[in-house]
């Protein structure tokens, strides 16, 4: 037997069925996530960070979960965030009763330990609720092993994790399937369960009271207010998503899922487990437009890092400790339906010319709140010298494709060119100005046609989404209506019931070929904003806002004919650029 036969014959767990992506909520504090099905059964949990392997695997076919829900199967779920934080209440209606459950991930987090709160009420009526927790280290290859019950609290340990579980003292252990158990609650009860999983033995108690009460704290501290805003909810749950999306180490990752399909059965589906400095710069930008919050601070220390450490060796996406992305693999698991099971990301070791000019900007913002470190300003400085060395080069691109002459990452680095110019004194600052004006020269002979619209590339006359970026930024090239007319002909050629596509696929028409690409949607609301059309611009961001499912989260891509959300959740750049069009649009940036 080969190993595709091996994986093809892995069964699923099958006491997790799939959902559709829109129905999975996030739960995460910055150092993992875990994902939860409506129903009560948390699925997707990899410990003790983002990279590492999961605990709970059964939302891509694998083994572990931990399930709590009523043992009543006729019910009905919901459920919503507490608004500015990651706090999750479900809410299940049965027969006779009405029952919820607060979760989250404890905060502060520390990076060898994880904490998962889990508070059970009855609103109405009595209820009887089922407890199934079945850890499965190494993608669901190992199992807990030696599991104890002392003083009400079960441990047990394996691939260098210990657990512990609070609040279950009357649960049976069942060898090679974990913990089961039932609650009774009645009306106005609570109950909770704590949940720790750690790379070391902890004695510490399990204070349930102690822990929400600090977690509260600090989704409390972390998330702004975002009242003077368009659409205040949604952008203060964006922060939310970014926040928790973020480490201590300052290093975002670009969602909490892998292998979630952008397209069923196509082979395109990738881990996300990871920090792109690119998806990190446009975070960055997006909070720095609504002020000099904690999250700018991140983002230029963790790219700041990378540039110094690494100069023309910059990779688009690192581990969240700013270790090299591993290659895919396959895990031999059945995948996520039309999916598959891959882990690690080949994309880590492209040359990605953007990614520099993006940096740039987010130093100049960061300058703009006189928050451009020593550090910062070094790496702006390589970051010029790379640009220099590099920029005449063909390179992947924003989209991560081959080796060409993309005019988006020329535009990009001309952008942050000029506005470091702005930025750095004396001959720093107009070395920085006459690189931009020799890009832009070269980029406008090979890019720009004779009607004052960008190619996509040197060799490729058509629609390109991409280039809707730098005029989101308000950099302007000297073309006079070239802005104006890129923008329309985007629009023209990838726009469909108000939702954009990246570029065409030839021969294949938009829908089919791949989903629409949600990122593309808020940018070009910023780009139909920057050429005066508010109306316009106000369509766009409300449509492309409704792209999310009933928890608030958006995907990468969008399913135009059937709604649904495609790959990997919740995405970082699709959450800030929706947060920078609710700055923007309500004219509250303090950006230019």
């Amino acid at each position: 037997m080969n190993d595709s036969d091996e994986r093809r014959a892995a069964a699923p767990d099958t006491s997790c069925p799939p959902w559709a992506l829109r129905e999975y909520a996030v739960l995460a504090d910055g150092e993992r996530g875990a994902v939860l099905d409506p129903r009560g059964r948390i699925v997707w949990l990899c410990a003790p960070r983002w990279h590492d392997d999961a605990v709970f695997s059964a939302l891509i076919g694998g083994a572990g979960h931990f399930t709590v829900e009523p043992a009543d199967p006729w019910h009905v779920w919901g459920g919503s965030y507490e608004e500015g934080t990651l706090i999750r209440i479900s809410r299940w209606v049965t027969a006779g009763c009405v029952i919820e459950c607060r979760e989250a991930l404890a905060l502060p987090a520390r990076t060898d330990r994880l904490v998962l709160l889990r508070r059970m009420r009855v609103e109405r009526g009595e209820a009887r609720l089922r407890l199934d927790l079945d850890p499965r280290p190494g993608f669901g290859e190992a199992r807990m092993r030696d599991p104890r019950r002392d003083r009400g609290v079960w441990t047990a340990g394996a691939e260098g994790l210990r657990m512990r579980l609070a609040g279950a003292p009357d649960a049976v252990w069942r060898d090679g399937a974990g913990l089961c158990g039932e609650f009774r609650l009645r009306e106005g009860e609570t109950h909770d369960l704590v949940l720790e999983l750690s790379q070391r033995p902890e004695t510490g108690p399990l204070d349930a009271d102690a822990l929400w009460r600090a977690t509260e704290r600090e989704w409390r501290r972390a998330v702004p207010d975002c009242s003077r805003l368009v659409a205040p909810r949604d952008a203060r749950h964006a922060y939310a998503v970014l926040h928790g999306l973020t480490s201590v180490s300052g290093g975002m990752v670009a969602a909490a899922t892998t292998s979630l399909p952008e397209r069923a059965n196509s082979g395109r589906n990738y881990d996300y487990r990871y920090a792109w400095l690119r998806d990190q710069c446009y975070a960055g930008l997006a909070v720095a437009a609504h002020g000099p919050h904690p999250l700018v601070d991140d983002a230029v220390r963790f790219v700041a890092e990378r540039v110094l450490a690494d100069g023309d060796g910059v990779r688009p996406a690192y581990t969240v400790d700013g270790r090299p992305v591993g290659k895919e693999r396959s895990l031999r698991l059945p995948g996520y339906p039309g999916g598959n099971d891959h882990v690690g990301n080949d994309a880590g070791a492209q040359f990605q010319l953007d990614t520099f000019g993006e940096a740039l900007q987010l130093f100049a913002a960061a300058a703009a709140h006189d928050r451009l470190t020593d550090e910062a300003e070094r790496a702006a400085a390589v970051a010029v010298d790379v640009v220099e060395r590099q920029w005449s080069k063909p390179e992947a691109g924003l989209w991560e494709l081959e080796d060409r002459w993309w005019t988006h990452s020329r535009l990009s680095v001309v952008c942050g060119l000029r506005r470091m110019a702005g930025v750095l004194p004396g001959a720093a600052g107009r070395r920085c100005a006459d690189l931009a004006d020799t890009v832009l020269r070269e980029t406008r002979r090979r890019c720009l046609r004779a009607d004052g619209r960008w190619r996509r590339a040197e060799d490729d006359d058509g629609p390109e989404a991409a280039l809707l970026v730098p005029m989101a930024r308000g950099c302007a090239f000297g073309d006079g209506d070239g802005d104006a007319a890129t923008r329309a002909y985007v629009e023209s050629r990838l726009a469909e019931d108000g939702y954009l596509y990246r570029f065409e696929h030839p021969g294949v028409p938009l829908g089919e070929a791949e989903g629409a690409f949600l990122l593309c949607g808020f940018t070009m609301a910023l780009a139909t904003h920057r050429v005066g059309d508010r109306v316009g611009a106000f369509r766009w961001f409300e449509r492309t806002r409704a792209a999310c499912g009933p928890p608030g989260l958006f995907a990468e891509e969008y399913d135009v004919r059937q709604r649904q959300l495609r790959g990997n959740l919740p995405q970082a750049f699709v959450h800030a650029m929706m947060l920078e069009c609710a700055v923007r649009l309500a004219g509250e940036s303090t950006l230019p």
